[in-house]
């Protein structure tokens, strides 16, 4: 009996020291959209489920980024609304702000922000998701201001603004490289001339080495796989897919890739030795990555009626099957190593089929154990199971009020971040922790 009381105290001491994990950075810890969180809810209760807290805040694209006990979330305000027209660049003066949260009450704890004014198309706010490591938060605002601050007391370390530093143009939809952590490095996507591509000295702003050139840098962010014995970092201008070496920005290869309005938007994607990028008009590129050294190979390019061509997503690829989002707004499933269709539907984004889903439809799409959580601009959590069969919704409930427009209908166009067994979502009017605890 004394053997199994120890057992039971030794258990549950080991469970009260169990770290939930955390959401650092864009799509999650490895940036790869894979919550490993268990103990979750497999159905959502009727009436959808519980809010823990809510935090005003004001309007901003950039997700959460949840690490340490805190929230980080970026916002714009400003007492002008305007207008967004994909075709037109809207100027607004306002203030970028950095907040840092209590993640258990949604309380302030520090505040950082700067005059900013905006020339870009879709003026709401930032675009990038803060990136947290070693005590320090970088986030990076829609007109390329770059800022280090002290993750616990909002202390400015270090800054760097693109346009007057590397003399970069802002993009017509603003600066969207979520930056990346990699050792000592802090890699961006400056967009300067012959400076595409930066790594700076995550604690001091030195700059390490600075390489690529392309007419616009895009909108994908950086990422960092293994292939061919090397670790490569993969940067996807407007023009190209490039591997460079990340400790010396010296480039191993590069393949023509380049979406119309020059948005390559989503992350690169490693899958075994295959890796997938993909942007609107039937821009896909699957490339045999070298076992043998850092080189690549033309697999496919996409066309019409063939893979998948996603918008403002990150696609997920599992067993083989790419899961995204195209840019008619239908979730897509496609054979990996031949881009064959498998299926369609726009049932995550509007809630049913519909022959003419709308244009630019946007789900998030993150993995948890063998199912999925989607986030719907419609405002929509959604649980499904998702596989080469069909997509199988589980449970889905409103949790946010879409509060931004895009083509003439309302959206919430915010990747959430998930850790603590809770998903933090926001739209341009706040910030909300919803509990997912079974």
């Amino acid at each position: 009996m004394k053997r199994i009381l120890l057992s039971l105290a030794c258990a549950a001491i080991i469970a009260s020291n169990v770290k939930s994990e955390d959401w650092p950075q864009w799509l999650g810890p490895k940036r790869d959209a894979n919550w490993t969180e268990t103990g979750l809810v497999e159905k959502f209760p009727e009436g959808g489920p519980k809010i823990l807290w809510r935090t005003t805040i004001a309007g901003g694209y950039a997700g959460p980024a949840v690490a340490d006990g805190k929230v980080y979330v970026t916002d714009f305000k400003t007492g002008v609304t305007a207008e967004n027209n994909p075709a037109t660049r809207g100027k607004l003066a306002g203030v970028e702000r950095v907040h840092c949260l209590d993640v258990k009450t949604g309380a302030p704890i520090w505040n950082f922000e700067y005059p900013c004014i905006y020339n870009i198309s879709y003026p709401a706010g930032p675009r990038c998701t803060p990136t947290i490591a070693g005590g320090k938060v970088y986030t990076l605002g829609a007109e390329g201001n770059l800022v280090c601050l002290n993750a616990a007391t909002g202390e400015k370390i270090w800054a760097k603004d693109f346009k007057s530093d590397y003399g970069a143009k802002t993009p017509m939809w603003g600066f969207c490289g979520h930056p990346l952590v990699d050792g000592k490095k802090l890699i961006c996507i400056t967009g300067g001339p012959n400076a595409l591509a930066v790594a700076f000295d995550k604690d001091t702003g030195k700059e390490l080495w600075h390489n690529l050139d392309a007419p616009e840098p895009g909108y994908s962010a950086p990422v960092i796989i293994e292939a061919g014995g090397k670790r490569q970092l993969i940067i996807w201008s407007s023009k190209d897919i490039n591997g460079l070496d990340p400790e010396t920005g010296n480039k191993y290869w590069s393949e023509a890739l380049e979406p119309n309005y020059g948005m390559s938007i989503m992350v690169p994607q490693k899958a075994g030795d295959y890796l997938f990028a993909a942007g609107i008009q039937n821009k896909s590129l699957l490339l045999k990555l070298d076992k043998n050294k850092p080189a690549v190979t033309e697999v496919y390019r996409g066309k019409k009626d063939q893979s998948v061509y996603p918008v403002n997503m990150t696609p997920y690829i599992d067993s083989g099957i790419i899961y995204g989002v195209d840019q008619p707004g239908k979730l897509t499933a496609v054979k990996l190593e031949t881009g064959e269709r498998l299926w369609q539907t726009s049932v995550p984004i509007t809630g049913k089929e519909e022959e003419r889903p709308v244009g630019s439809g946007t789900a998030f799409v993150v993995k948890n154990g063998d199912r999925y959580f989607l986030f719907s601009e419609s405002g929509h959590l959604i649980i499904a199971k998702l596989s080469d069969k069909g997509y199988e919704e589980i449970s889905r409930a409103k949790v946010i009020e879409p509060t931004n427009s895009a083509f003439g209908r309302s959206v919430v166009w915010s990747h959430p971040a998930f850790a603590n067994k809770c998903a933090f979502i926001r739209n341009d009017k706040e910030l909300i922790c919803v509990s997912l605890t079974k």
